[in-house]
This record gives C-alpha cells, sequence and structure tokens, in this order.
C-alpha cells in the first residue's frame, strides 16, 4: 500500500509543477522522499519534465535539473533533499512549453507511417564523382556562405511532406519566446529572410 502511495506521489509532483504550484510541488517531493524513492530516480524524472513540460520556454532548466541529478549523486540522502526541492520549485515556477514535445511525438507518428522515405538527393553528400553526377549534393547551397539564410534551399524533408510542420512556435508560453520567437532576422546571430543576401 507504502508503494502504491509512492506511484501515485509521483504522478502528483509532475502535475503540480505542471500546474505551477509550488507548495504542493515541495509536499510530493517530501512525501516521494519520505516514502523511499530514490532520490536519482526523482532526478531522471526532473530532467525528463524539463524538456517534455518547460522545454524552451526556459532551457536552462535542463541545466538545472542534470545538476540537481549530479548533486543526487554526488551527495546522495539526506543532504540531496534541498537540491531535489530546489529543482522542483524552480521547475514548478519556470515559463511552460511543450512545443519540442508535441514536434517530436508528431515527427515520430509520421516517420512510423512513412520509414522509407528517401533523404533528397540535394542534401546527400557526394564522396564520389559517380554520386555527384546521379545528383548528389546538386545545388546544395551552404547557409554559412549566404549569412545564414533561411528558405533559400530546395528543403531538407523528402518530398512527399515537405510541406508538413513539426514545431510550432506558438506551444511556448511567453518566457524565453522573447527571445526565441520572432522572425528570423529578430534572432540573435542576423538571420535573414531575404534570400539575396550574399556574403
Amino acid at each position: 500500500m507504502r508503494r502504491l502511495s509512492v506511484k501515485r506521489s509521483r504522478s502528483a509532483l509532475h502535475k503540480s509543477m505542471r500546474g505551477g504550484d509550488c507548495d504542493a510541488s515541495v509536499y510530493w517531493l517530501a512525501r516521494m522522499l519520505e516514502g523511499g524513492e530514490d532520490p536519482r530516480y526523482i532526478a531522471r524524472r526532473l530532467i525528463r519534465f524539463a524538456s517534455e513540460d518547460v522545454g524552451l520556454a526556459e532551457p536552462f532548466a535542463l541545466v538545472q535539473a542534470v545538476a540537481t541529478a549530479q548533486a543526487c549523486q554526488l551527495i546522495g540522502m539526506p543532504e540531496c533533499s534541498v537540491n531535489l526541492a530546489q529543482c522542483v520549485v524552480y521547475l514548478a515556477r519556470a515559463p511552460k512549453s511543450v512545443a519540442v514535445y508535441n514536434a517530436y511525438k508528431s515527427a515520430h507518428k509520421c516517420v512510423m507511417s512513412c520509414l522509407n522515405e528517401p533523404v533528397p538527393l540535394h542534401i546527400c553528400n557526394a564522396p564520389t564523382q559517380l554520386m555527384k553526377d546521379i545528383g548528389y549534393a546538386q545545388n546544395y547551397q551552404y547557409n554559412p556562405e549566404l549569412g545564414y539564410v533561411r528558405g533559400c534551399d530546395k528543403g531538407y524533408l523528402p518530398d512527399s511532406i515537405k510541406e508538413k510542420r513539426f514545431f510550432h512556435e506558438d506551444d511556448i508560453e511567453s518566457g524565453w519566446k522573447l527571445q526565441f520567437g520572432g522572425k528570423p532576422s529578430d534572432l540573435d546571430g542576423g538571420v535573414s529572410d531575404d534570400c539575396s543576401q550574399e556574403k
């Protein structure tokens, strides 16, 4: 019965962090630890949460979670309980995004339904003359030489799904989106939409 309670606490912790409730998150963490849950297991779940539920809304959440896992490995219980609590509160307070999680789920579903789609020839390497003769790497545009221009190549997806979009930026809660979002030209590094730009 005690083990069942610990398993239910796992779900409660995840949902509390997802909902941004710091108090409930710390409470369920304490329940898990006092119920005998391995702190390293909790840390692994926090690493997953950092990418699945926080993601690009706060990229440093993953750094925090990985550091917490290292702390658990290095000092163990009971000292690492405070490291876990710090991470749990951090993740609960962080802005949330499932954009990457949903993008991968969508891409995985697509791959499983069309496993054998060929790689477009223009993005295949051509180490031999024969491969060049049959079209490998033909007309590939090397972005660094164009100032990292987007949308000037033939595309990178197989032809049958070339219009497919997996990543949707609207799934990112306000936070890091202020830097990540917007037009490509607004990003750090001077990425441009202008296909006529040359370096």
